[in-house]
């Protein structure tokens, strides 16, 4: 099923703008609230073929896709499709963070993302050699989460005094015991194989308050993922991810002592409930010393991550300099002192 947003006034495709919010023309300019478009400028396509192959209902042109898209553009003659039946029952999502940052915009902060590069090789940072940037709605499990813990722990505390002659080093044990009932809320993990998962970890966070029930206009002129791992399947990794803030969290509560010697952790992490949401991201591709080099920018926020090339001359000159400072904050130190350093 292929489905098409046809503007009232001209018959062009419209997409999603993500300055107004709405749904636009670019021939004539006209907007439309997602909410209020009729249903009568909507064209839909079924398909009995192969499954992984749909007809744009523009030009007529074979879309050839892959199992996981669920919205794309026509390479022919560019317009934005929604693949609807990859988006309905269980593969529905429950919302969708809308863009925010325009192409534009998003090419411009990564320009300036470029320039504050210290220590990457001059040719990268005039940010001239981008291959492409994709606007994807990547696929995301947001879990809420409980966590009970009991915990028991030998602690100790150590003080030292003097006492006329003699220095007396007084010990006194505790033995602690914490019943401690956390919740977590909205924690994402993307469901996508395709996805780099430290790279989507670090484009964290989003504003989740900006979360709006999904709509397949908000898809148009983007290309959009269906999930390949349900929530079932990702809770290991939802388990693993808010650990380190379980431990944080019980090691705060178990302070002031000199030693903490855990006897006893006893932690159930178990899912409340899980949302499978769509949300925005740019994905840059910049082309510089014959390799093509991956950035993220979160839709939303504008926030880039990646792992830019290092001038490893740059890095020289760099530890150069704080040798350089070093060695003259110890001459001046020592020549303050009557001494003299070589």
């Amino acid at each position: 099923m292929v489905i098409h947003y046809k503007c009232p006034n001209c018959g062009d495709d419209m997409a999603f703008d993500s300055d107004s919010g709405r749904l636009t023309c670019h021939s004539c300019g006209r907007q439309d609230r997602i909410e209020e478009f009729s249903e009568d400028f909507i064209t839909t396509t079924f398909s009995d073929e192969d499954a992984h192959e749909y007809h744009c209902d523009n030009c007529g042109a074979i879309l050839i896709t892959e199992a996981e898209t669920a919205a794309t553009t026509c390479s022919f003659c560019g317009a934005g499709v929604v693949l609807g039946d990859r988006l309905s029952g269980a593969l529905a999502p429950a919302k969708v963070i809308p863009f925010t940052i325009s192409k534009e915009q998003a090419m411009a902060a990564f320009r300036r993302w470029c320039k504050n590069g210290r220590l990457t090789p001059k040719g990268f940072m005039t940010a001239d050699r981008v291959k492409g940037i994709t606007g994807m709605y990547i696929p995301f499990w947001l879990y809420d989460l409980n966590t009970k813990a009991k915990v028991s722990a030998d602690c100790t505390r150590v003080r030292q005094y003097t006492s006329g002659n003699y220095i007396y080093t007084e010990t006194k044990h505790y033995d602690v015991y914490r019943d401690i009932d956390l919740n977590y809320v909205k924690v994402p993990v993307d469901a996508s194989k395709k996805m780099n998962d430290e790279l989507m970890d670090k484009l964290e966070p989003y504003d989740y308050s900006h979360l709006k029930d999904f709509k397949t206009p908000y898809l148009a002129g983007f290309i959009a993922e269906k999930y390949n791992y349900n929530d079932e399947e990702l809770l290991p990794r939802v388990k693993a991810k808010i650990q380190k803030f379980i431990d944080s969290y019980i090691s705060s509560t178990i302070s002031g002592y000199t030693t903490v010697r855990y006897r006893s952790r006893q932690i159930d992490t178990k899912k409340t409930s899980s949302h499978y949401v769509l949300l925005p991201v740019w994905m840059v591709y910049y082309d510089y010393g014959k390799a093509v080099h991956t950035f993220a920018m979160n839709g939303q926020t504008g926030k880039v991550v990646g792992k830019p090339p290092i001038s490893y001359g740059k890095v020289a000159q760099w530890f150069g300099g704080i040798a350089a400072s070093t060695f003259i904050a110890l001459k001046l130190i020592s020549l303050m002192m009557g001494g003299e350093i070589w």
